[in-house]
């Protein structure tokens, strides 16, 4: 309902007259969003506990491909997978689990965690599962996103529309097989590692396995304990971590926890005790990854002794140790594999494979090695582009964000990771430049869904149709990337998932700083950083609405909350006000 305010009101003559339109509503009466999360794994999960826990009235609904959640711990399922970090890290703040069985969890583990939490916090509603995204489709004159989707179980294709776009597709969501010549001659077993055969038993058989990057450091040790031989392809030489800074180093056997510290950690003081001094060890030694610092050299040589001490035959070590420091790639324990490389049944190979065949491989040096299974752990998309295309206008970013000539940026361009230009209403959780090489990625992820919760209560509340990121200030955010970045270890000679696969590429899977750093940019959203339209283009103010807030026609709300014992926290003084 509309009041005019022109010309005369209440009998009295105002001479400034607007053809400005009140709408009678309460200024904090909010507009309803209907919010799209793609991916169910742990951020996926985390979006849906906090998005609706911290934005009043939205519809979140979650697309899930797979018929579960869990992302990649429901479809990881190799032998030997676990967390290459400890558990007791890899888990959400709100909801803790203090019955870990190991200290590096195996992917079981892992995967009833957060179906539990999943549960918990009823976010299954929310979800459709077995429901795989084709395209994301900016549609302007609605001003909301068109997502198409087909079923995986009745190839069902449908569309729906949503005001405001959450990614949390996780950072590798496409695998993909090696591209060696003759491979699709090859007639024994052939799988990637993250596409694995349950019904697949390796027990006695030859085997090679290719890839020597987190999922082939577990895989090969834990596939050599049964079968009659493996031969592991390890072209490219790795840094084998210790325990990221907290604990002693990884040895042959997983660390487990006695039944003593497992009835200890159900006290919540001592339990909370405990994880902080594991947690802490994270966010401390930055100085670590910048390049030629002190820490960096003293890491460099505390890894040869490591990586030493653990080899049963030391004279591989020359063959191990890279020519580009430790942190230039990312890190992982690897339990049980420089073991595995030194056993009678296992054969270590850095001669670059040159094809198969139909009962093997064939290494450059001409030597043809059969084997019954080839297990590759190759990776997946190392670009960050979407699988599906997320179009807005003329720019697609799963074309834009890869190399070559028809792409617009040929890299992930963002707005410090999360955001970016020409592309209204969507945010990214675990984006290009997301994180930072210290901290924990579950901290990571709840502190980006809090950042996201804040621009949909703006949206929502302040009638704004769409915001978007400016370009200047991507261009600047960029600018920053590169005078940083080359300081750090990760612009050193190696190939990694941060830089696309490319040595000296232009680095995109980190931030540009510390875990704390990152924290602090977007504990609050810089909103001078944003181009909006809104709902009521004639006048930004117009959702002030009829000068009233809700709390003023409720009776019972507490108009004086401001007012506490003297003892208050002066930090919350008047921040919560508005709460009734």
């Amino acid at each position: 309902m509309a009041a005019s305010v022109n010309g005369h009101a209440n009998g009295l003559f105002y001479p400034y007259p607007t053809t400005l339109e009140l709408e009678d509503k309460p200024i904090d009466e909010i507009r309803q969003l209907k919010v799209a999360v793609i991916g169910a794994g742990l951020s996926g999960i985390t979006a849906g506990i906090l998005l609706p826990a911290k934005v009043p009235g939205i519809q979140v609904t979650i697309l899930e491909k797979n018929a579960d959640v869990g992302g990649t711990w429901f479809e990881n399922i190799y032998p030997g997978v676990r967390c290459d970090v400890a558990a007791h890290t890899y888990q959400s703040t709100f909801s803790p689990n203090t019955q870990w069985s190991e200290e590096y969890a195996q992917g079981p583990e892992i995967l009833k965690y957060w179906q539990d939490v999943a549960r918990k916090y009823d976010v299954y509603s929310k979800i459709r599962f077995n429901t795989k995204v084709m395209g994301a489709y900016w549609e302007p004159d609605e001003a909301k996103w068109r997502i198409d989707t087909i079923t995986s179980d009745s190839n069902e294709k449908s569309s729906a529309k949503f005001d405001f776009l959450v990614t949390c597709h996780g950072l590798f969501n496409a695998w993909k097989l090696p591209d060696y010549p003759g491979i699709e001659l090859y007639k024994g077993k052939l799988m990637h590692s993250s596409n694995w055969d349950p019904s697949f038993d390796p027990k006695g058989k030859r085997i090679a396995t290719i890839g020597n990057g987190a999922s082939g450091l577990q895989v090969t040790p834990e596939v050599r304990k049964v079968a009659a031989h493996v031969d592991h392809y390890a072209r490219s030489r790795t840094w084998i971590a210790g325990n990221f800074g907290a604990g002693p180093p990884r040895q042959d056997k997983p660390i487990t926890f006695s039944k003593e510290q497992l009835e200890e950690f159900k006290d919540p003081e001592s339990y909370l005790k405990f994880r902080k001094e594991r947690e802490e060890g994270f966010w401390r030694n930055y100085d670590a990854q910048l390049a030629d610092t002190e820490a960096s050299q003293k890491m460099r040589g505390n890894f040869i002794e490591l990586m030493k001490n653990r080899l049963e035959h030391p004279e591989l070590l020359d063959d191990l140790i890279p020519d580009f420091p430790p942190l230039c790639r990312r890190l992982t324990p690897g339990p049980g594999y420089l073991e595995a490389l030194s056993k009678p049944n296992l054969t270590f190979i850095q001669t670059p494979i040159e094809r198969f065949t139909e009962d093997g491989i064939v290494t450059m040096d001409g030597v043809h090695r059969p084997v019954e299974a080839i297990i590759c752990s190759t990776g997946a998309n190392t670009d960050f582009a979407p699988a599906y295309p997320i179009v807005s206008g003329s720019y697609d970013l799963s074309r834009d964000w890869k190399p070559g000539e028809h792409s617009a940026y040929g890299f992930p361009y963002t707005y410090i990771g999360m955001t970016t230009p020409h592309f209204p209403n969507l945010a990214f959780a675990l984006g290009p430049n997301q994180s930072g090489n210290t901290g924990t990625l579950v901290s990571t992820v709840e502190m980006v869904l809090t950042y996201v919760a804040k621009i949909l209560r703006k949206i929502s509340s302040q009638g704004i149709k769409t915001i978007t990121p400016s370009q200047k200030a991507a261009d600047e955010f960029l600018e920053y990337c590169d005078t940083y970045f080359p300081r750090m270890n990760l612009s050193r000679n190696c190939s990694s998932w941060s830089n696309g696969g490319v040595a000296g590429a232009r680095i995109h899977g980190h931030w540009p700083g510390s875990a704390a750093h990152v924290r602090l940019v977007r504990a609050e959203p810089r909103w001078e950083d944003f181009e909006y339209t809104y709902y009521r283009p004639e006048n930004r103010f117009a959702y002030f609405g009829n000068g009233k807030t809700k709390k003023e026609y409720l009776p019972e709300a507490d108009m004086t909350k401001y007012l506490r014992l003297p003892e208050q926290d002066l930090r919350d003084l008047h921040e919560r006000w508005y709460e009734y």
